[in-house]
């Protein structure tokens, strides 16, 4: 069989490249710590559950849920996005539900980039942002995040030719791997640059909530947040759209539901795409993502709890061990530089250490060229085996 060439830049993918390394592990008898998957290990809350549980005995929900079957669901998102940034959302032009906001870095690029275009994305960055670019056969041009610019794009860096055959620019603060959080007026550097050059911008938003410096005087409006919207900086909506998941705030990564909110024309576009490729969830998923989004928001405050708690766990841990790692602010994340003689080896790294100590982590080179030197830590499991992961790998260092 002949297959499509745009298949071959998605050979090579980080996470099934380490689910190989623990499986022969595994196989090899050791315990393995898997801290490379940012898979959150909390549940979801009962009122959740329940409203799903409930949607389950409705045969009404059972099927196929157009999109305008959804405006529930849309109301309720841009209900929930009024509230927490004080931006007015018409759910009826500017909501799309997604399964999960993997799935709108995906696909939006096939609605804005012809065979050849570039996009402009985040280096190291979340890899499905560039599978959808090799989806739609555009190329990519990788702004470089380095740490003595706060893991943030220099945009006057970008060659005049790469800009002339630009359509899209891909944002996401909080930022993964690196933790980064962006200021609001870095936000407003990107709305202007993408409207002088006519550019789409994305910014990608799982991790809105999981935000640590706040946690003492949370609440749903956060207009002080660490963390804005790219909507604050664009509230016009004039060339923005933003992706939102229940997977980290509300531990519903498994359910798959995400929206999109932003420029009519992009949530429109990306619509025409979606219905060419799927129908929606089941019913009785968005009935839980309701819940979720119009109930008690304790749970959300708990999960941000947890993570911080993690978070310092494992960074003292890594701190008694000689490794010495900045304190991120935001994500579930911790992205440590290598020691040497692993600075410039991340994938050996990984691999070595799971093989030798059971404990698996993420290559930052697999995250892009600029991730190298880098390791990223998911804090996905309670602080006692946080601490027994850091002694495994300071036995490995040393």
């Amino acid at each position: 069989m002949q297959f499509a060439k745009r298949l071959q830049p998605l050979q090579s993918n980080v996470f099934a490249d380490m689910d190989r390394a623990k499986a022969i592990a595994l196989a090899a008898g050791q315990q393995v710590i898997d801290l490379s998957l940012g898979s959150s290990d909390l549940p979801a809350e009962a009122h959740v559950i329940e409203a799903i549980a409930q949607s389950l005995h409705d045969r009404s929900t059972h099927g196929y849920l157009l999109f305008n079957g959804t405006f529930g669901f849309r109301e309720a998102a841009a209900d929930w996005y009024e509230q927490k940034f004080g931006i007015k959302v018409d759910p009826q032009t500017e909501v799309l539900p997604l399964i999960g906001s993997q799935e709108g870095t995906a696909h939006l690029p096939l609605a804005l980039l012809n065979p050849g275009d570039f996009a402009l994305l985040l280096d190291p960055g979340y890899p499905s942002h560039a599978g959808g670019v090799y989806l739609a056969s555009g190329q990519i041009y990788p702004m470089p995040l380095r740490a003595e610019n706060a893991f943030l794009p220099v945009f006057a860096d970008i060659p005049a030719p790469v800009l002339a055959q630009s359509r899209m620019m891909v944002l996401s603060y909080p930022h993964n791997p690196t933790s980064a959080i962006a200021p609001l007026s870095f936000f407003q550097e990107a709305v202007a640059f993408c409207q002088q050059h006519n550019l789409a911008l994305i910014h990608d938003f799982p991790y809105v909530d999981l935000v640590f410096e706040e946690i003492g005087n949370w609440a749903m409006n956060s207009s002080q947040s660490l963390v804005p919207s790219i909507l604050q900086a664009d509230p016009e909506k004039s060339v923005s759209i933003e992706f939102f998941t229940l997977s980290k705030s509300y531990n519903m990564g498994g359910f798959r539901i995400g929206y999109a909110i932003g420029n009519t024309e992009l949530i429109n576009a990306l619509r025409q795409v979606k219905a060419a490729v799927d129908f929606n969830q089941y019913r009785g998923i968005l009935n839980g993502a309701i819940a979720a989004l119009t109930g008690p928001q304790a749970g959300v405050k708990s999960a941000v709890s947890t993570f911080q708690q993690r978070r310092d766990a494992f960074i003292t841990a890594l701190h008694r061990i000689g490794w010495n790692v900045p304190t991120p602010k935001a994500t579930m994340y911790i992205w440590a530089k290598l020691p040497s003689p692993w600075s410039q080896n991340s994938i050996e790294f990984c691999t070595q250490l799971v093989k030798q100590t059971g404990v698996a982590a993420s290559p930052g080179a697999g995250f892009g060229k600029f991730g190298e030197g880098y390791v990223r830590f998911a804090l996905v499991h309670e602080p006692p085996l946080l601490e027994t992961a850091v002694e495994r790998i300071a036995q490995f260092l040393h």
